[in-house]
């Protein structure tokens, strides 16, 4: 199979969906394109790109719209254009959940717990406790108890004070001394663990053949490009915020997530350039093309260099 036909089998399949998450899409170019760019674009530019997702300019416009409305995007008008960018709340998010994604997989585990006392806070702080905390990984132990092995701790200081809670929400250290076994147990299904491994399954079988096909012939348009990158991360992103990032120590034999982090990384690397030509062509701010990436966009992945051991990543 050629990368091109790949891709478009990507896109149909994609396009066929039932229900196309029009806000969630476009939350994913933002975060994946424009947000390491500047942060800001024309309108218009954003209802041509995603035009080819299947996603009419109705659509583009509603969603925007909402996305606004729930204080991620702001707009501004120049003339007759319109012009979206992040809000400081919408950037603080971003930035959250762009550590995560392109992140590299935690290293070891000193065999500590990180627990979240509920019991002091009211009944509706607590429900966007949990909503909040459960981005960042953190599992329902008990009613008023979360836990998670090993958090980001700023990141667990940047949700509490956007929360406002950082003077109610009580944040203890804990270590499990006995039964072992029954602790890993409570974590399989505290976490729902089998779900988010399928979903990795899941993940990985849709993209391999992809990159396999650019593996023996790296020949790709950059509006291609483009549409394989956005997938790429729609797709990886949809079951990564899932997966709380437990050290291998927790999680069960022949767990997936390590493959598709490995397939991702690896054809994010193929097709990153492409991508940005064609964003160079396509979008535009107020002051004309979008700007080259910020330094840590080439941080991604841990670096993106062309991509090496590709058979690993083929054969997991």
């Amino acid at each position: 199979m050629r990368p091109e036909t790949a891709c478009k089998k990507l896109l149909e399949e994609f396009r066929a969906r039932p229900t196309l998450r029009s806000g969630s899409l476009i939350t994913t170019v933002f975060g994946d394109s424009i947000a390491p760019r500047g942060g800001t674009v024309w309108l218009g530019s954003l209802i041509a790109v995603m035009a080819d997702f299947g996603i009419s300019e109705r659509l583009v416009r509603t969603s925007v719209f909402r996305l606004a409305k729930d204080g991620w995007l702001q707009s501004a008008q120049v003339g007759r254009r319109s012009y979206y960018s992040l809000t400081d709340a919408g950037r603080e998010q971003f930035e959250q959940a762009t550590h995560r994604i392109y992140g590299e997989p935690g290293g070891h585990w000193n065999g500590e717990w990180c627990l979240l006392l509920l019991s002091a806070l009211a009944t509706e702080v607590k429900d966007r406790v949990r909503r909040e905390c459960g981005w960042l990984g953190f599992g329902p132990l008990s009613a008023n108890v979360l836990a998670h092995p090993s958090p980001d701790f700023t990141e667990l200081d940047v949700t509490m004070r956007r929360l406002e809670v950082q003077d109610e929400l009580i944040v203890m250290r804990g270590q499990t001394i006995r039964s072992e076994h029954a602790m890993r147990e409570l974590t399989r299904d505290c976490w729902n663990l089998d779900d988010i491994d399928a979903r990795y399954v899941e993940f990985v079988t849709r993209f391999r053949p992809l990159f396999q096909a650019l593996s023996r012939t790296p020949e790709m348009s950059d509006k291609s490009a483009f549409l394989v990158r956005t997938l790429l991360i729609q797709e990886y992103r949809k079951v990564l915020l899932r997966d709380p990032l437990l050290p291998v120590e927790l999680l069960p034999a022949g767990w997936h997530g390590a493959a598709a982090y490995q397939l991702c990384r690896n054809l994010y690397r193929l097709v990153h350039r492409g991508a940005d030509a064609y964003l160079n062509d396509v979008m535009e701010t107020a002051d004309g093309p979008l700007p080259p990436p910020a330094a840590a966009f080439a941080r991604r992945f841990g670096g993106l260099e062309p991509a090496d051991n590709r058979e690993s990543a083929v054969n997991d």
